[in-house]
């Protein structure tokens, strides 16, 4: 056990931290959990806290701080409980955590993040926000205190594994391969009354249900671009979207002569979670072996950018850089929370980002602090409270 990598988990509760800790679980010689974060999944916490002995523990809820304590009054070794959103940046901060995975949907993560990067930690990095809106920020921040941003997403995990190897100035395009969605095969006449429950069925991957509803509007994808724009330096027009519906080709490079590599798997998040912690380590798992055969015929068409408009937002945001992506990823966070509690309808999602992003242009600051991204966030939220009135 001494030998195994200490891990901090943001977000342990979550998709992407179950899964982590199914990897932990897999592999005891090789990780440790020393930190674990959550939200209000307070029983799945304590249940998780039993099994992983972690050595700090934190809830962002400080109400449901005592039902922690309660719930592991009775461990010989109770760890460090606390609360609070600084709580999770302590977590995200502490001890001798080598990497930390980074599993919290939303702006909300980028703070702790921050936080984990300035303790000198490794990012397993599993929230797009954290470039998406801090990109300008948390890069230098990245480069002064010389840690690893390792993507633990599977698009740009795949790109990341394709570029091993590759020469510098040796990349010409990226190419993010996109499921479609559950609305991949519904015409777009149809959208207008499609519902909150039909949005959740994703046809290929296990998701939490805000990246799943990404998933159905295509903006997960174009929260990508703006990701590989900043983890891999390409410019907006050196980055493709091609919608892909079997979910085998994970994403692909295309080099300056023109060869283009990709990675091939099952769609399996702990795969991009567990390269991310290994890196640059290859870990054997027993998990089901890629057959090709089994895989059957790989498709590929363009994206229909009249059904998908959120993809245009996003390269629209990108390309005006600045601020301008941190209210475009808080004005899609606040419409789809509204769409989730069926306060809006499907196709008013992208309506209330571009009215958003139309606002802030006049106000886009180019290079932004950290106070101005997220001002920038507080403000976009607000402005789609303030106009969702008018929809109905």
């Amino acid at each position: 056990m001494t030998n195994a990598k200490a891990i901090s988990i943001l977000g342990s509760t979550g998709s992407i931290g179950t899964q982590t800790l199914d990897i932990v679980r897999s592999h005891p010689d090789k990780f440790r959990v020393v930190g674990m974060a959550a939200g209000r999944n307070i029983q799945l916490l304590a249940a998780q806290v039993r099994e992983f002995q972690p050595e700090i523990v934190a809830t962002s809820e400080e109400s449901l701080l005592p039902e922690l304590k309660a719930l592991l009054a009775d461990l010989p070794c109770t760890p460090q409980l606390i609360a609070g959103k600084e709580a999770i940046a302590e977590v995200a901060r502490y001890g001798d955590a080598e990497s930390v995975v980074t599993g919290i949907v939303g702006c909300a993560g980028l703070l702790p993040t921050i936080a984990a990067i300035e303790a000198g930690k490794d990012i397993a990095l599993a929230n797009k926000e954290t470039l998406i809106a801090g990109g300008p920020v948390v890069l230098p921040l990245i480069e002064k205190h010389g840690v690893k941003l390792l993507p633990a997403d599977s698009e740009h995990s795949a790109i990341f594994q394709c570029l091993q190897g590759v020469p510098a100035g040796g990349l010409k395009r990226i190419i993010l391969t996109a499921s479609g969605g559950a609305f991949r095969d519904l015409p777009v006449e149809k959208l207008s009354t499609v519902t909150v429950k039909d949005a959740l069925k994703h046809p290929n991957w296990s998701m939490g249900q805000k990246i799943t509803i990404d998933s159905a509007t295509l903006m997960n994808k174009g929260l990508e671009v703006i990701e590989a724009h900043y983890l891999f330096g390409q410019g907006y027009d050196n980055i493709d979207i091609v919608v892909h519906p079997q979910s085998i080709i994970h994403s692909l490079i295309e080099l300056q002569d023109t060869s283009v590599l990709a990675q091939l798997g099952w769609p399996d998040m702990r795969l991009p979670l567990l390269y991310a912690l290994s890196y640059p380590e290859r870990i054997y798992t027993d998990w089901e072996q890629f057959d090709l055969v089994k895989a059957g015929d790989l498709t590929f068409r363009e994206p229909d950018h009249a059904k998908y408009p959120c993809m245009n937002l996003a390269y629209g945001a990108g390309r005006a850089g600045g601020s301008m992506p941190a209210v475009l990823n808080a004005a899609n966070e606040q419409a789809v929370a509204l769409f989730l509690e069926e306060k809006i309808e499907f196709l008013d999602i992208p309506r209330l980002i571009e009215k958003v992003c139309d606002r802030h242009q006049n106000d886009n600051k180019s290079n932004p602090s950290l106070e101005d991204i997220l001002e920038a966030d507080q403000w976009a939220r607000a402005q789609v409270l303030s106009l969702q009135p008018q929809l109905a």
